[in-house]
């Protein structure tokens, strides 16, 4: 297996807080080692340091997104932490529902991954309206940093391990099974969630209007205090 020195490691990592916000921390290496080590084969570079220096001079930018893909880590699943989505349910709808005239509710998920999160959210809103559904706009803005994550988010396609934690009622009700392993979200719900790639890391955010709601949840875990207080002011400003 391929070695990384303190040195290479110390690179990879700048570059990664300075372009995407993230904190790899030095106990991490050997996840990066793991991770990117299949990266220098295909690409027949003999150390990091080269792969660094491809990376940065990859004007297209997709060298760069692939190191972030690999080192992100995209371990999610539907209805993860509940209580969130049953908050959203019980004590937000209720509140927005009799307060916003113009009935558009505006939700982000920032860091919406491979999409689990921002079709719970979906989900909820479905079974919250009902047949009143209809009248409201419920559309969701989903961001990721990784084309990959919002490629398989995009498809709306899961394990029927990823999708065990819904009710069976949503699991009959959402999601057409495509074989004995894998269930595909029906269009109803898959046409909610508006997918975009962002940096959470920009300076400015470029939305018109506020938010009502913004989920973003097992993100910041790989921010750094400065980056984590600058995102939630950031959060706060359009809110």
């Amino acid at each position: 297996m391929l070695k990384m020195t303190d040195r290479e490691f110390d690179q990879l990592a700048g570059f990664i807080k300075s372009n995407y916000g993230i904190k790899l921390y030095k106990e991490k290496k050997p996840l990066a080692v793991g991770r990117l080590s299949n990266v220098l084969l295909r690409l027949n570079l003999k150390s990091f340091s080269q792969y660094y220096d491809y990376v940065i001079s990859d004007k297209t930018g997709e060298a760069a997104n692939e190191l972030v893909n690999r080192i992100t880590t995209n371990h999610t699943f539907f209805m993860r932490e509940k209580e969130h989505f049953f908050y959203l349910r019980d004590e937000i709808l209720p509140n927005l529902s009799k307060t916003l005239k113009d009935k558009d509710i505006r939700i982000w998920s920032a860091g919406c991954s491979t999409g689990e999160e921002p079709y719970t959210i979906a989900m909820i809103m479905d079974e919250y309206f009902q047949e009143e559904k209809i009248f409201w706009d419920t559309k969701i803005l989903a961001t990721d940093i990784s084309e990959k994550v919002l490629g398989i988010a995009r498809k709306g396609e899961y394990s029927n391990e990823k999708i065990s934690a819904l009710p069976a009622n949503w699991r009959l009700r959402y999601f057409k099974k495509v074989n004995e392993e894998k269930s595909i979200l029906i269009d109803k719900i898959r046409n909610d969630a508006i997918y975009r790639k962002f940096n959470l890391a920009e300076e400015v955010f470029p939305f018109k209007k506020k938010f009502h709601i913004i989920f973003c949840r097992n993100v910041m875990i790989y921010f750094d205090d400065h980056a984590r207080k600058s995102l939630i002011q950031k959060f706060y400003n359009i809110t």
